[in-house]
């Protein structure tokens, strides 16, 4: 059975390759395709950890409060990001601006669930959890596909921290 910190790690892996796919794009029409692609799983992935890992990890993890809250703050920012690419021309300065603003958000917090979040929930997470996780995350990227019955929106993160404690 597939881990949930397994199946994160894989989508953090194609967001890089995402990005550096980005970079070689030499057209519009290129650039257009990869982020759009990008875009929509940056927004899937933001939806699948804030309803499957990050419930569990703010029981159960040594910072997991502070650890969820920041996750879903930095969810917000490359979820604006993207939608403010979408308001500008590819390949314009702006479009640019706002794909970068979204690679380095998006940057920031793989380390930040890499380097704390992810050791923090396998620490307190037994193998079953994980790979009942790992089933969930699976099934939710099925069940929503292309983004399929998604709401991409900011959340607010005390919120979210208070309402799954």
């Amino acid at each position: 059975m597939d881990d949930i910190t397994a199946l994160i790690l894989d989508d953090h892996a194609a967001f890089r390759r995402g990005f550096a796919r980005l970079d070689d794009a030499r057209d519009p029409a290129e650039m257009l395709a990869i982020w759009e692609a990008l875009a929509l799983h940056l927004d899937i992935h933001a939806e699948a950890e804030e309803a499957i890992l990050y419930p569990h990890l703010v029981k159960h993890g040594d910072d997991g409060e502070d650890e969820t809250a920041d996750a879903i703050g930095d969810h917000n920012k490359i979820r604006d990001a993207v939608a403010e690419s979408k308001r500008h021309e590819v390949g314009s300065d702006a479009w640019w601006a706002a794909v970068g603003t979204a690679r380095k958000e998006n940057s920031e917090h793989l380390a930040e669930e890499e380097d704390e979040a992810l050791p923090d929930f396998r620490r307190h997470a037994s193998v079953e959890l994980r790979a009942e996780l790992g089933a969930r995350w699976l099934t939710f990227y099925g069940e929503h596909k292309n983004g399929r019955n998604l709401r991409f929106h900011d959340k607010d993160p005390e919120a979210y921290v208070r309402d799954h404690r």
